[in-house]
């Protein structure tokens, strides 16, 4: 994946391409809301990039597992991704389908599924709301840290908690796509280190977007404008993978 505006094949882009041919699949996200103890926005962001790369890199979504299919039909196709809330008994409906929770460091509890069609969602999470994920968080999450991949977010966009999650998703999906094979390893072993910030510079964020790195750039299909850059994803500032992802 590319930052390049003239590039072709990135799955994220909102000029029609061949994967726009494809049948189209969707990686449903599930965050669990509860009305008493709803979770810290940062949280909820950087638990759904972690469940993407989970996905990403579970044994049954690779090689003959029992995902890979409809992993490498989703991911043949645009990359779509749908954010949604449950709580109590949706939750526990949620939670026995197939597919794996992610806890984040705060607590939130993330379930990521494997792919369907986007007519072809199992009803349990079809008659879930998309609405509603307004999150905020306590207190201004503190600087990211040195050793983990940075998810910065556009200043320039408002986006619902859960709009943000799907795209934070996207760029870990982009990071993970730009490591080679050890990296990836390493990534995993350590438990996908990264966080999700605001760039509040703007300079810093238009610099970022011409630095080379993997960039999101939104479809369009809700919230925000077609072609809209939403995320940039800096690899790690001690220089651990920065001949893979680069940093700024």
């Amino acid at each position: 994946m590319t930052s390049d505006d003239t590039a072709t094949d990135s799955p994220f882009r909102s000029e029609p391409t061949a994967r726009d041919e494809a049948p189209q699949f969707v990686l449903p996200l599930v965050v669990r809301i509860e009305r008493a103890a709803p979770p810290a926005r940062t949280d909820a962001l950087e638990t759904a990039a972690r469940a993407v790369l989970t996905i990403l890199s579970d044994e049954r979504s690779l090689g003959d597992g029992e995902w890979a299919r409809a992993m490498r039909d989703w991911q043949d196709a645009r990359i779509r991704k749908v954010v949604r809330r449950a709580r109590g008994a949706e939750w526990r409906r949620a939670e026995a389908l197939e597919g794996i929770t992610v806890t984040g460091a705060a607590g939130t509890e993330v379930r990521v599924y494997p792919p369907v069609p986007l007519d072809g969602w199992p009803k349990d999470l079809a008659r879930l709301q998309v609405s509603g994920t307004d999150l905020d968080d306590p207190e201004p999450p503190a600087a990211p840290g040195a050793a983990g991949v940075t998810l910065w977010l556009n200043p320039e966009l408002d986006m619902t908690a859960g709009k943000a999650m799907a795209q934070a998703g996207h760029g870990a999906q982009l990071a993970w796509w730009e490591l080679p094979e050890a990296r990836r390893k390493e990534w995993r072993e350590a438990g996908f280190p990264l966080a999700v910030r605001v760039c509040e510079d703007r300079d810093r964020w238009a610099a970022l977007t011409r630095a080379g790195l993997p960039v999101v750039r939104d479809a369009g299909f809700t919230e925000i404008a077609p072609g809209s850059c939403t995320v940039v994803a800096e690899g790690p500032r001690d220089g651990s993978w920065s001949p893979d992802l680069g940093h700024a």
